[in-house]
């Protein structure tokens, strides 16, 4: 696990970014720059700027960093260095080669994962840089080929993975039926007005994970939840568009989203295991549409289990007794503190829950998140050599006992099993659902 990691120098090819390029003049390039810059950005942005003293304390926050050999190039002062206060020093005058390493270091070497704020002693926020690099390169159509395609599948059908208005409550259908095979008054309500809550999900449950949706619908029965779930889009709570500079299409997103719960009269919206799109509906597109907390409140499906075991509302009927470990998703603990309630609900169900270390905000990144395993195949060894520190840290673990890996969230999920893969960890990686559904007392 200590062999130097190869440097990733070599253009990769990207017909979002190439296409993109073939079109810019300097002109454009300038003008665009000065127009996020002078009109788009403020306070925030000046503050950070002139306060960065570029003492590079930063760097040990950072997973591409400690995992590419501590190369300055990766640090978070390092990329901002290479993007975007160069584009302020020459007041937008750079051309097309720089805006193609811009994109490349803002889209796939930055995960969003503000874990280098809580290092840099002025708490400059890097993520936030990160995505005006972002807004900039999305406004001059540099975007990588694959998210950009999600992005086009929430513009055209408020969903990511191009699912037709009719396939979702399909899917639905056959889940229920499929679970009544198990609890035979078993319901998915839909379009139930009034109901306490909402249950959202993101495109790729319906698409490619159905069980969880299966799995979601027997704990709301079991724990007698006054539930429902839409029929019209409005349903997926995910939102790359957050995460391709598009701000107008993810607050479109986000509307539909609060809107359809508004319709339904909801108290409130409980979201499934995904970090993004807890992020996108609580600190980035209720923001945009001019709102300081979303207009109906927001639970992550962490905060449910916990307020539904702790009510007493499921109980558990025999412990998950395999050795268990906990990844600590950034946007649901950085960015929500549901570090604590993540450990009650997993103690709660396994007998041993053996820490990684670091943990809890401290927590190294899945290097999945930000829209980075969303850029595709072209740039998934980047990510994955770029996790090099996270093995490290899963073999440490796995030598103390650990066998299961719960990770509560998508791109967690799927970036741990893609290093789980080529690292050879061999851990069985589980949501939390995953655990509660197996071990909690069904009628």
């Amino acid at each position: 696990m200590n062999e130097p990691v190869k440097k990733v120098a070599e253009i990769i090819p990207d017909e979002g970014i190439d296409a993109g390029l073939a079109r810019l003049t300097e002109d454009r390039i300038e003008n665009t720059i000065l127009r996020v810059l002078n009109g788009e950005t403020g306070a925030r942005l000046k503050v950070y700027v002139e306060t960065c003293i570029h003492c590079g304390l930063c760097s040990e926050g950072c997973h591409y960093y400690l995992s590419y050999d501590k190369d300055p190039r990766y640090s978070p002062a390092g990329k901002v260095k290479q993007t975007l206060w160069e584009m302020i020093r020459k007041k937008g005058r750079v051309d097309k080669a720089f805006m193609r390493q811009a994109v490349v270091i803002a889209a796939t070497q930055c995960n969003m994962c503000k874990r280098c704020a809580m290092y840099c002693p002025f708490g400059i926020d890097v993520a936030y840089l990160m995505s005006v690099v972002r807004r900039i390169t999305h406004l001059l159509g540099l975007t990588p080929q694959y998210i950009q395609a999600t992005a086009h599948s929430h513009s055209v059908n408020m969903n990511q993975m191009w699912i037709k208005e009719d396939e979702w409550p399909d899917t639905l259908q056959w889940q229920e039926d499929e679970a009544r095979s198990e609890i035979p008054h078993l319901r998915i309500p839909l379009e139930k007005e009034g109901a306490d809550i909402m249950y959202s999900v993101i495109g790729p449950e319906p698409k490619f994970q159905a069980q969880l949706i299966y799995q979601a619908a027997v704990i709301m029965n079991v724990a007698g939840v006054n539930w429902t779930m839409p029929a019209t889009p409005g349903w997926d709570n995910s939102d790359m568009a957050m995460f391709t500079g598009d701000n107008e299409l993810m607050g479109r997103i986000k509307r539909v989203h609060f809107e359809t719960a508004g319709r339904l009269k909801v108290k409130k919206i409980v979201m499934g295991e995904c970090g993004h799109a807890f992020r996108s509906v609580y600190d980035m597109g209720n923001r945009w549409l001019g709102w300081k907390m979303p207009p109906i409140p927001v639970f992550h499906a962490i905060e449910f289990y916990y307020d539904m075991i702790r009510e007493g509302r499921i109980r558990i009927a025999q412990k998950y007794a395999e050795p268990v470990t906990f990844h600590d998703p950034c946007n649901v603990v950085r960015g929500r503190g549901l570090h604590e309630k993540a450990r009650y609900v997993v103690n709660a169900m396994c007998d041993t829950l053996i820490e990684m270390h670091p943990n809890r905000e401290h927590n190294y990144c899945c290097c999945a998140g930000g829209g980075v395993i969303n850029c595709g195949p072209p740039y998934k060894m980047v990510r994955i050599d770029g996790n090099r520190i996270k093995a490290e840290q899963l073999f440490a673990v796995k030598a103390r006992g650990a066998r299961t890996l719960i990770a509560p969230c998508h791109n967690c999920h799927s970036g741990l099993e893609d290093i789980n893969h080529y690292y050879g960890l061999e851990m069985n990686i589980k949501f939390i659902g995953d655990i509660l559904y197996q071990v909690m007392k069904k009628p």
